[in-house]
């Protein structure tokens, strides 16, 4: 570990790669990202780890690689975790104020009140996410610390996975001799990486497109309101080319990424691309414009889904701040042209912010969700800094208090 520097890493285990990335938070309270790997994901479908060990291999290379390039050792990391097994749902909690004042101890009491609800057996809850405060009946606060009242209340989002994705996901982690600080549900992580203040308190839908999975988060007025997943993602779209096309996986794969446009009528209309034959037949020219064909209808797909979801949540009116597309899925062109016709909104590419470092990283959407394990990381971080400094300052106020009721 480097001198006087604290050192935090991501571990971002998605369906079609394992990326690491470690970070040092600098002495002015900046993060600077001085190290990442990225490798292969062998054992995941759907974001769901299918084969232990090859899991632990790409994460033991992908953190050896990471550690090559900090020149430190990663000890512990922050590791997201996605899936169609993920669910949401809102839950309300209230309390007494002791000492008519709130304190720590009053909103760790409150916050218990509101995840203490049925869940299914095989489910276990993986964040209690505030979204407001309210005390003696007044309703949005934020930062209830210090304020007077005698009933606290708050309402919140509980998200929930399954317990053997979880248990699988630390168990690959600790089989590469590393402590699972926390299992981070994937597109909050993404949300801290790439959405503005006034994203969140407009209103804002987030879609964190990877290979395996969609992952969409609703903000408004700062807190998350809504999470859901949906199964289709780039993965398909691969899948669809080399089929219509007739051409292997990763030749599908290459030719997505290189020439793919999510808006056929964006492809240029006289450009030809040599597509790879299967077994020993010959390569083959085809249209770009054939190729946006294919693509388009699995795009428009996904999209049509997410705004299904946003329906049946009834939070549509609310994201006037549009719509985030961020992972690696996100970047084909013509993505966001196709997604403001289909949402009528709004819609940009979000790549990562508020980090210093590695351009190849900070600047790309393909490593949106393991620059935000690094933020979470460094927000847990400075939260329970604040924790500690309250609570010393709540022992240092409740020994003047003693003194003086002691000796007047």
């Amino acid at each position: 570990m480097r001198d006087d520097k604290k050192i935090i890493a991501g571990l971002d285990i998605g369906t079609s790669k394992v990326v690491t990335l470690v970070a040092e938070v600098n002495p002015n309270n900046s993060m600077e990202i001085i190290g990442f790997g990225i490798q292969p994901s062998r054992g995941l479908k759907k974001g769901v780890v299918v084969n232990i060990e090859a899991t632990v291999n790409s994460i033991q290379k992908s953190v050896e690689e990471a550690e090559l390039m900090a020149g430190c050792e990663i000890n512990s990391v922050y590791a997201g975790i996605a899936g169609s097994h993920i669910r949401s749902i809102n839950s309300h909690g209230v309390v007494a104020i002791k000492d008519d004042e709130v304190s720590i101890e009053d909103i760790d009491r409150v916050l218990d009140a509101a995840r203490a609800i049925a869940i299914p057996a095989d489910q276990r809850i993986l964040h209690v996410l505030p979204k407001e405060f309210v005390i003696d009946s007044q309703e949005g606060i934020k930062e209830p610390i210090g304020m007077s009242g005698v009933r606290l209340e708050t309402r919140v989002h509980l998200v929930t996975g399954a317990v053997s994705a979880a248990q699988n996901i630390v168990k690959c982690i600790e089989r590469c001799g590393l402590i699972a600080e926390e299992v981070v549900l994937e597109q909050l992580a993404s949300s801290y990486a790439v959405l503005t203040e006034d994203e969140r308190e407009l209103g804002v839908c987030l879609v964190d497109i990877g290979a395996g999975t969609s992952d969409i988060a609703i903000f408004k007025e700062g807190a998350i309101q809504h999470t859901s997943v949906i199964p289709i993602a780039g993965d398909q779209v691969t899948n669809d080319i080399a089929i219509s096309l007739r051409t292997p996986t990763p030749s599908a794969e290459e030719i997505k990424v290189r020439y793919g446009y999510a808006l056929a009528q964006l492809a240029p209309p006289d450009d030809y691309i040599e597509v790879q034959g299967v077994g020993d037949r010959p390569s083959k020219r085809m249209a770009s414009q054939t190729l946006a064909e294919v693509i388009e209808p699995r795009y428009e797909e996904l999209f049509g889904l997410i705004r299904e979801e946003l329906n049946r949540s009834g939070l549509e009116e609310i994201i006037a701040g549009g719509v985030v597309l961020t992972g690696g899925s996100s970047k084909i062109r013509g993505s966001v042209e196709l997604a403001e016709e289909v949402f009528h909104l709004p819609v940009r590419v979000g790549k990562p912010q508020k980090v210093q470092g590695l351009k190849e990283v900070v600047s790309n959407p393909t490593y949106a969700t393991a620059v935000g394990l690094l933020l979470y990381g460094k927000a847990e971080l400075d939260d329970t800094n604040k924790r500690e400094e309250a609570k010393e300052t709540s022992t240092a106020l409740f020994k003047i208090k003693s003194w003086f009721k002691g000796n007047f």
